[in-house]
């Protein structure tokens, strides 16, 4: 049963909605909240169904289902086009040569978004404008479909589509389309043949039938330029001129250009030689063999061959033709890539050139292309004449011997030049002070100056030293500075003598070391942590304080009695503990090496082998330092950093990571330096590593829990009174002389 008819809108005829049959087709009447509306035939049904007698026409290309990926159109066929062979036909009214014409054209369909394009190749001197014909969109069908589109379902081989009232034929498809066609299930019909212009062959031709008049040899050097363009071989030779006058070589550069087979030579002019300098020894072309009977006079190789056909039999006029046979013409040889090699002599315009070597780009084309390993170079230059060795006067002992010896270095005297690298890098930079400082004293019988004590520094920026004198309490002897800062010869050398003088440089100071400044002998007694920690640091530059160069050097004295080494060490360890003292140890050292070891090497075992001692941090001292510091800086806020402590605490159990608590605290910018800030919060961690938050509040909170003032510890100064014969302060007091023993001898069995 037929569905009742809509009532139609007030004012609206039913001769005006019958009035066109396409308006009819295309429109409908409906309603949308009790109001009659004008919609579209497409539209569908309540949820989506299509209404009864309706049909869904789709907008793109439906592609079946199942097949390839779940991805849009435009992601998986991105890139992909079909591609068509097609012609069109066109009438020609306005000429008499051709009543129509054949356009050869490419019809491109892209597959992500349905659009297509129309492409006619371009032919030379055809006449007309060629091209893009329509450019890259989506095309309607023809009337009366002209609401939809052309979709893949449109496209096969020997059928025509219409774009534009122009109408194509489609003969052919490349082997993408066909499998992408056959894929999407359309039966392929078989390929149409394309047809001719016949206007074009025609002229194609009177074009076959016309002979040139001057046949010239084509000869194509555009795919050896394309190749080749910018690769230029390189050999180094030399020329005995025997016509000179000293008969002196001269070197020459050859240069081979494979673009184009040519040859230039320059010549390299040596400094002061006389002769002028020029841009070429050879300009660039093309250098022919030398031929066996000489050179051919101007007008004998031409590039062509003209034959006389009648000679003078018919008047005196000739009929002339060209030789394609080139019957007598003369070929002249050039030099070519495989004629150069290292070694060889060459022609060039009379002259030998010998080739002797060439540059790494050479040989690798060589290597590749023929296969040649050997490019021994052929000596081609006479050793340099040996330079005078330069004499100097000696010292006459005004002013530094660096400021005498510039003097006689010019005719203008400059100053000494300094390193000003080596300052840059060795200046005091913060809390780098690049000074290296020992406690010395002196080496005398005197008892006045027995007991007298020096700080001797030494600056890395220069390679200086001054000494200062330790000031003793009623010793009678003013203290302050001993020695201006400057550098020191070594004793021993010869004051007025050419060569320059040696001077204590770092590796010449160590603890133990004996030294002598301006007649002043002293004795290295110890150094400060800072000089240590350096020459341990720059091990390579300062033998004492290299543990592997030390051990070499003790293995190689103490391996013949390696048990009776064992044994001694064993026996200074009754309670076999694994650890000495250090005093023992040093005894045990010096007795091993009959005092071959200087101070300083043994320290440098010790402090390697060493026992650090640990020691406990006072929780309180801590604590009343934090508080100090945040009492200064009046930071209160301890509630807002309590709540966030607590709502990180997502388990509520009151613990928090260690990471985690110290980046709350850096972002609530809480004043204490990192060092402080650590070590408070390692106090508060239990066994799992985790933050006990509401003890470490606590702690910090001065305002609710202040810890009492604390006082500054003073630590005793250690007596210096026993430096002599007394081994340098160490960081520790006990060698684990097992690992030691071990690294010599190997483990004991």
């Amino acid at each position: 049963m037929a569905p009742p008819p809509q009532p139609l809108p007030p004012g609206l005829s039913l001769g005006r909605t019958l009035g066109k049959e396409k308006f009819h087709k295309s429109q409908h009447w409906g309603f949308c909240n009790n109001v009659a509306m004008l919609v579209g035939e497409d539209k569908p049904g309540i949820g989506g169904e299509p209404l009864p007698g309706q049909k869904l026409k789709p907008k793109y290309s439906v592609f079946p289902a199942g097949m390839g990926s779940d991805a849009p159109a435009w992601v998986a066929f991105d890139k992909q086009v079909l591609s068509f062979d097609a012609y069109v036909e066109e009438e020609v009214p306005d000429k008499n040569q051709e009543l129509y014409r054949i356009r050869h054209c490419k019809i491109y369909f892209y597959l992500e978004d349905d659009t297509i394009q129309v492409i006619e190749p371009r032919v030379k001197n055809s006449g007309i404008v060629q091209g893009t014909i329509v450019r890259r969109h989506r095309i309607p069908l023809p009337p009366p479909n002209e609401d939809e589109y052309y979709t893949i379902h449109h496209f096969n081989i020997n059928t025509e589509v219409i774009f534009y009232a122009q109408r194509y034929k489609i003969t052919d498809c490349d082997q993408f389309t066909k499998n992408f066609l056959r894929k999407m299930g359309v039966r392929l019909n078989p390929p149409a043949s394309r047809p001719d212009d016949p206007y074009t062959k025609e002229r194609q031709k009177i074009l076959d039938s016309m002979n040139p008049l001057r046949p010239y040899e084509r000869v194509d050097t555009l795919k050896q330029f394309l190749e080749h363009d910018g690769h230029v071989l390189r050999f180094f030779c030399v020329w005995d001129d025997p016509e000179s006058m000293f008969h002196d070589p001269r070197e020459l550069v050859l240069h081979y250009y494979l673009s184009d087979d040519t040859i230039d030579m320059k010549e390299i002019t040596p400094v002061n030689s006389g002769r002028d300098a020029v841009p070429f020894f050879l300009r660039r072309d093309k250098l022919p063999k030398y031929a066996p009977t000489g050179l051919y006079q101007p007008g004998t190789i031409t590039a062509r061959t003209v034959l006389n056909v009648f000679g003078n039999l018919v008047g005196n006029r000739g009929r002339y033709i060209l030789d394609n046979r080139k019957t007598g013409a003369v070929h002249q040889e050039f030099y070519r890539d495989s004629d150069l090699k290292i070694g060889e002599v060459i022609n060039v315009w009379g002259r030998k050139i010998l080739l002797c070597d060439c540059d790494e780009f050479t040989k690798d084309y060589y290597r590749t292309k023929y296969g040649i390993e050997d490019f021994t170079p052929v000596p081609y230059k006479t050793l340099p004449p040996p330079k005078p060795e330069k004499t100097f006067p000696p010292y006459t002992g005004f002013g530094s011997e660096e400021d005498s010896l510039c003097s006689c270095m010019g005719l203008l005297p400059k100053p000494p030049q300094k390193d000003f690298k080596k300052f840059l890098e060795k200046d005091r930079s913060g809390l780098e002070s690049n000074i290296l400082r020992f406690l010395a004293k002196f080496v005398t019988d005197s008892p006045v100056d027995k007991d007298r004590k020096f700080i001797i520094c030494y600056f890395l920026s220069d390679d200086t030293i001054s000494v200062y004198e330790y000031t003793q309490r009623n010793s009678g002897i003013l203290g302050g500075k001993f020695l201006e800062r400057g550098r020191i010869k070594k004793p021993g050398q010869e004051l007025f003598k050419s060569e320059p003088s040696e001077y204590f440089k770092a590796q010449d100071l160590f603890v133990g070391a004996r030294v002598c400044f301006h007649g002043h002998n002293f004795h290295l007694v110890d150094a400060d942590e800072y000089t240590i920690n350096y020459m341990e640091k720059h091990a390579n530059e300062f033998s004492v304080a290299d543990t592997g160069f030390i051990l070499k050097k003790l293995k190689d004295i103490a391996e013949p009695r390696s048990r009776e080494i064992r044994q001694v060490f064993a026996a200074t360890d009754p309670e076999h503990t694994k650890v000495i003292a250090y005093e023992p140890f040093r005894n045990l050292i010096v007795s091993i090496t009959d005092g071959a070891f200087s101070e300083h090497e043994i320290m440098t075992i010790g402090r390697y082998y060493g026992v650090k001692e640990e020691y406990e941090t006072d929780l309180h001292l801590l604590l009343a330092v934090a508080q100090e510091q945040l009492k200064k800086n009046s930071f209160e806020n301890f509630g807002q950093l309590s709540a966030v402590f607590v709502y990180n605490d997502c388990e509520k159990c009151g613990v928090l990571p260690y990471q985690m608590c110290r980046t709350i605290c850096k972002s609530f910018k809480l004043p204490l330096v990192d060092d402080l800030l650590e070590a408070v919060l390692t106090m508060f961690e239990d066994d799992n590593k985790q933050v006990e938050y509401k003890k470490f509040l606590d702690g910090l909170n001065w305002r609710e829990n202040q810890i009492p003032a604390f006082q500054t510890i003073r630590l005793p100064l250690k007596n210096e009174d026993d430096w002599n014969g007394q081994p340098p302060s160490l960081p520790f007091k006990k060698i684990k002389y097992l690992p030691l023993l071990d690294d010599l001898f190997g483990k004991e069995e």
